[in-house]
């Protein structure tokens, strides 16, 4: 029973919230004037707001779109509560209780409840405004930006892959190895022992190591062809393999 109320009061809180808020738009629209009798609507000089209605129209789905997120993230919160939640399954087992497959009944909320809540925990506010048409769907920067280092990646792997094979360019690295480690300089003399220890093995195997992994997705540039587990396990692979070779 409390829980009904809950549910009452925020329906008509929700409800007056919405009307206050269509009555603020209302008001103040400076092209909506209100006539004697109170009941009609006059709108003054049409060709100016056709003009002004896009901008207007613009700002008024800006409002809606907050709204919408404000308040789902209040439901949501309120419905991610512990209790709200066991309050929730004890009137759906009372309503089970009155019927005749009971048990039934309350094995398929046991069951579903949980998955609900479930995909409640993940919803997230701004998605389901897109969703129901409340906001419009912007394309998040980063998967933009991901997508293009993802072409860039695979292009620079391909131009790596062809310099590898040139002898003068594997000397250029050797070079720029040793230039890197002089930067480091309580650790100059291991640094280039590592270098002269590994580099070579690394680069002999490098070309292989690039044409047989997608070294983009093990840098993240990319979306992984595989799990992360056999991207880890491509990448222990493969150090192992260089120190055995070095053996």
């Amino acid at each position: 029973m409390l829980m009904d109320l809950r549910l009452c009061l925020c329906l008509f809180i929700l409800g007056s919230s919405w009307c206050c808020a269509a009555r603020e738009l209302a008001v103040s629209n400076p092209h909506i004037t209100e006539t004697e009798d109170s009941s009609v609507l006059q709108i003054n000089n049409l060709e100016e707001l056709r003009q002004v209605q896009p901008l207007e129209e613009v700002n008024g789905n800006e409002q809606l779109c907050t709204l919408c997120e404000e308040y789902t993230t209040k439901a949501l919160n309120y419905m991610a509560n512990n209790k709200t939640q066991t309050e929730i399954i004890d009137c759906l087992h009372k309503s089970c209780s009155k019927m005749r497959f009971y048990k039934e009944c309350a094995i398929l909320v046991d069951y579903y409840a949980s998955l609900f809540f479930l995909q409640i925990n993940k919803m997230r506010p701004e998605n389901f405004c897109q969703q129901f048409g409340l906001c419009e769907q912007v394309v998040i920067i980063s998967q933009v930006l991901s997508g293009k280092n993802c072409d860039l990646c695979h292009k620079v792997v391909t131009e790596v892959e062809s310099k590898l094979k040139d002898p003068d360019t594997q000397l250029e690295i050797l070079e720029l190895l040793l230039k890197a480690c002089g930067a480091i300089k309580p650790y100059t003399k291991k640094c280039k022992k590592l270098v002269f220890e590994f580099a070579p093995v690394i680069l002999v195997n490098a070309e292989q190591f690039l044409e047989q992994n997608d070294i983009c997705a093990i840098l993240h540039a990319c979306e992984p062809a595989v799990d992360k587990e056999q991207s880890i396990s491509k990448e222990a692979n493969f150090i192992a393999f260089c120190l055995l070779r070095k053996e």
